[in-house]
């Protein structure tokens, strides 16, 4: 990990009294909006039996009950109202990489997003949980209560592998996130999607979850110093190839496959219930997560 990074990422934990008071707003947002539906449950669990009123749903009769006593008795239920939160956060070399001095790394505003949701989760007493991943899974830990979970989320996202394994295990991370959720869950996914086979393995997690994908977007994605020919190396795999960044045509074609692939994830995530936003690493996360719960409730 370069010097340049470890400037950029301040310790979160460092950070903590700062993203608290960031996090005071974001935590009113959760609780807002179509995320109110969240919390008055996606099931409900099962509280006792009562007399029959005259005029009650017959579907709800208990016919056990019913038989015993002799009378009619009906089922009563209470709604869940506990929203849980899962965070699924992409380190992987190609979220590592230094773009400019000036710039966070992706890595860091995922991190600080991913920080920042879960202060929110604990300032709310919702249970929280996350895997964080790069070529492999490094730490994974099911929902729970408590700020000792949150520091120990917040701990993990500053403490990093010091060599990145390479490569990207996202649907894995997916996959074992889809596992690990026994009820219905606000996941935020933080990555840059420069990876294959995670289409499916999110399709069937927002199948039972609600899910917000949040793209990591830096200016080197869209534009290319001009240097001549410089030798790229790809950050996953190590493919390196000889480019020319001073051509027009070929600034041209960088430009535009990367919008197409921009695209291209967006119109996959509508298709498939999930909420795309797009974090790019000038803008300060708290911006866009309190943009995102206020989308939430123009929604509704």
């Amino acid at each position: 990990m370069s010097k340049r990074y470890l400037a950029n990422n301040e310790s979160l934990i460092k950070k903590a009294l700062y993203l608290r008071l960031m996090a005071e707003d974001i935590a009113d947002g959760m609780k807002s909006g179509n995320f109110r539906s969240l919390y008055r449950g996606q099931g409900v669990e099962f509280a006792g039996v009562r007399d029959y009123i005259r005029g009650d749903d017959i579907r709800s009769i208990d016919w056990n009950v019913t038989a015993r006593m002799g009378r009619p008795y009906i089922k009563v239920f209470e709604e869940e109202r506990e929203l849980q939160i899962f965070l699924i956060v992409d380190s992987s070399r190609s979220m590592q990489l230094e773009s400019s001095a000036d710039r966070r790394t992706k890595y860091a505003a995922a991190a600080e997003a991913a920080a920042l949701v879960t202060i929110a989760a604990e300032l709310n007493a919702c249970p929280a949980g996350a895997v964080i991943f790069d070529g492999s899974i490094h730490f994974s830990c099911e929902p729970s209560l408590g700020k000792e979970k949150a520091m120990q989320i917040l701990n993990h996202l500053d403490r990093l592998p010091a060599a990145p394994a390479s490569g990207s295990v996202l649907p894995n991370a997916i996959t074992a996130a889809a596992k690990v959720l026994r009820k219905r869950t606000l996941v935020f996914l933080l990555s840059d999607f420069r990876s294959g086979g995670w289409e499916k393995p999110l399709i069937n997690l927002a199948q039972k979850n609600d899910v917000i994908a949040i793209n990591l977007h830096d200016a080197s994605d869209e534009e290319l110093p001009s240097l001549g020919t410089v030798t790229f190396q790809d950050a996953e795999s190590g493919l390196k190839m000889s480019l020319p960044s001073s051509s027009p045509a070929f600034k041209k074609e960088w430009r535009n496959y990367n919008e197409m692939n921009q695209n291209r994830w967006q119109d996959f995530c509508i298709k498939h219930g999930v909420m795309p936003v797009v974090l790019d690493t000038k803008t300060e996360p708290v911006q866009v997560l309190n943009q995102i719960f206020a989308r939430k409730a123009r929604i509704r």
